[in-house]
């Protein structure tokens, strides 16, 4: 039986949706009247803020490592990161992960790739919007990375920390996001919105505004299931 390890915890309320949709999107799309074997290794995201926050690179990949390889021991046969800011050094930590990993970040870029966006808004913590790695990934599939200017930065990074990390959702903080979304839409010309931190989902909805909401949760699960299934399966990968 192939297991599924999660690095989890950043924030505790993006794990519970992770772990929802992974039960849900296995059921879609493996119906094989059982539930996928998830193996969650919850860590702290204080530490994982005050690394970034530092920038101590190698403490947080030997952190990270540390974490993932808890999962190989418990038996995960693969594993993915449940969060965006930590694959500021996914490269690094894949390449000493005793397991493949998947990457938000490279799947969120495919999968907008085949949307056909081509110029799209970064919204997340103050650290991934102003680090490179989602800029990276695009350029590899010719997706230009936007990002709201320094106040508008300062706001979302006060309600993901102060409020949304928290599962704490008010419809004030929901109308002052869509306003940023709103102005990039008509200064910047963008054609979609990547939620590029995973508790965003839980407070924007897909739908609005006319342009399409990438919900990187969503994208990542459902990658995460379709290795899952090959592995399962014995298919080709």
């Amino acid at each position: 039986m192939t297991r599924i390890g999660m690095i989890g915890g950043f924030g505790p309320e993006s794990t519970l949706d992770y772990y929802r949709l992974l039960i849900e999107t296995h059921r879609n799309k493996v119906n094989d009247g059982r539930n996928p074997e998830i193996i969650i290794n919850s860590m702290d995201m204080s530490i994982l803020m005050r690394l970034v926050e530092n920038r101590e690179w190698d403490q947080l990949i030997n952190w990270l490592v540390e974490g993932i390889d808890m999962l190989y021991r418990g038996g995960a046969d693969f594993g993915f990161i449940s969060a965006n800011t930590p694959h500021i050094v996914f490269d690094r930590v894949s390449e000493r992960s005793p397991i493949p990993l998947i990457s938000i970040v490279d799947e969120t870029c495919e999968f907008i790739k085949k949307s056909g966006c081509q110029r799209v808004a970064l919204l997340g913590t103050r650290f991934t919007m102003q680090s490179d790695f989602y800029q990276q990934a695009g350029n590899r599939e010719d997706i230009l990375m936007v990002i709201p200017n320094e106040a508008e930065q300062a706001y979302i990074q006060d309600k993901l920390m102060t409020e949304i990390e928290l599962g704490v959702f008010l419809e004030e903080t929901r109308q002052g996001l869509l306003s940023i979304i709103k102005r990039m839409i008509e200064t910047e010309a963008v054609d979609g919105v990547i939620l590029g931190c995973t508790e965003l989902p839980l407070i924007l909805n897909e739908s609005e505004l006319g342009i399409p909401f990438f919900n990187t949760t969503k994208i990542h699960v459902e990658s995460i299931i379709k290795y899952y299934k090959n592995c399962y399966l014995g298919m080709p990968r």
